[in-house]
């Protein structure tokens, strides 16, 4: 996901910021921006998840419960991506970081036209061209559903089941949609797809009301911290994997900053 203006990490630290001055003035002065700027990348942030974060008057008033499950994402991306800057500058103090969030379709062209030094996609799905591969993980999937919903008390579900209860999934533009899709229509039966979105924490918010039920990736299911309103429950029969991993232009020689960041794929794939 990406919204118009800054870029999405920026934007999570200014989140980050409103939540511990619990004001927009003194946020953005902590964030060296004005107050409107800092206000405006919350609307993008906004606009780009579909749901509404802050709740506002004359002043801050706190955060609506989307709000908070984006907060508690914002924690953990920006401190994994500090990390992850202060271990490879380390090892190569000189780089910097601009991360984005693309359709797999647009990394393979940003690739191809050198806009990009390296993206994380799908290795073993759709054709990927021309590129440096290194596979980092398998993708399993999980049923994300309301404890009170149809299959909410399953230890274990299968597609077929799956198929059967109104999904909110994201938009077919996504890979991730086309592949669960895929393998919802291999059981026979026409999946009951009701809601469609490009954001996750939108699919998150709707699986709450015990409606909807959603199909995600079990690392990000995990990172949820989902609570006894929730449950994400492994699909099996079949239990689907894919490859998810580093590819970088296929060019020789490799410019100094792709040949670290595949020595460094390299180094930390299992």
């Amino acid at each position: 996901m990406q919204g118009s203006g800054r870029p999405l990490l920026e934007k999570l630290e200014f989140l980050l910021a409103l939540a511990r001055e619990k004001h927009f003035g003194r946020a953005g002065e902590t964030c060296g921006v004005t107050q409107p700027t800092l206000s405006a990348g919350i609307k993008q942030l906004e606009e780009t998840f579909g749901v509404l974060l802050v709740n506002r008057g004359s002043r801050f008033q706190g955060f609506t419960a989307e709000g908070e499950r984006v907060l508690d994402w914002a924690r953990r991306i920006v401190g994994d991506t500090r990390a992850m800057r202060q271990e490879v500058r380390a090892r190569h103090p000189e780089v910097q970081f601009n991360i984005l969030s693309r359709t797999s379709a647009e990394i393979l062209a940003l690739l191809e036209n050198l806009e990009i030094d390296a993206g994380l996609t799908y290795l073993d799905n759709e054709p990927l061209g021309r590129v440096t591969a290194i596979p980092l993980y398998h993708e399993r999937y999980r049923l994300l559903v309301a404890a009170d919903a149809p299959l909410g008390d399953r230890q274990t579900v299968t597609w077929t089941e799956v198929a059967q209860v109104p999904l909110c999934l994201l938009t077919p533009d996504m890979q991730n949609r086309r592949i669960i899709e895929r393998l919802l229509r291999d059981t026979g039966i026409d999946p009951h797809i009701t809601l469609e979105s490009d954001s996750m924490i939108l699919l998150y918010s709707h699986v709450r009301t015990g409606r909807w039920a959603s199909v995600m990736p079990a690392r990000l299911a995990a990172s949820l911290g989902l609570t006894d309103v929730l449950r994400s429950i492994p699909i099996i029969q079949p239990e689907a994997t894919h490859i998810i991993g580093l590819v970088a232009p296929a060019r020789e020689p490799m410019t100094t900053l792709t040949a670290a960041l595949v020595t460094e794929a390299r180094r930390i794939a299992p």
